[in-house]
């Protein structure tokens, strides 16, 4: 099932918490994002009924295989735009960050892929 930019926006911080801290609740969630537990609730609840997250007895919030898969390549993406917005266009931090979060969702696989060899070709 095609998931949102705001699903991906949630596993993406999910696999930021769980890399962080080692377990994750809505509640981490919710304070990271700084979005109200109702919605939070709402987004966990169609992630899990997509497959993408477990949730366990004690709430926490455990990435499935194709969660994992989802939040990492969502993820990749953003650390790589941030780079190259930082390090070889000069963009700063915040702007590059703030970017890279927007631009991350909007990128088709062949432009991304394409991006990506530019990038490690300047790299050489």
């Amino acid at each position: 099932m095609a998931i949102r930019e705001s699903g991906e926006d949630y596993l993406e911080t999910i696999l930021i918490l769980h890399r962080k801290t080692g377990f994750v609740r809505s509640i981490d969630v919710a304070n990271e994002l700084g979005y109200s537990k109702p919605s939070i609730s709402r987004a966990v609840g169609i992630l899990r009924s997509d497959g993408y997250i477990k949730v366990e007895p004690n709430g926490q919030i455990i990435l499935t295989e194709a969660g994992l898969a989802k939040a990492e390549q969502v993820y990749g993406r953003h650390v790589l735009l941030r780079s190259f917005l930082m390090d070889d266009l000069g963009v700063s931090e915040e702007n590059a960050e703030e970017d890279a979060c927007r631009m991350e969702h909007i990128l088709s696989e062949e432009t991304y892929s394409k991006l990506k060899d530019f990038i490690r070709s300047i790299k050489k």
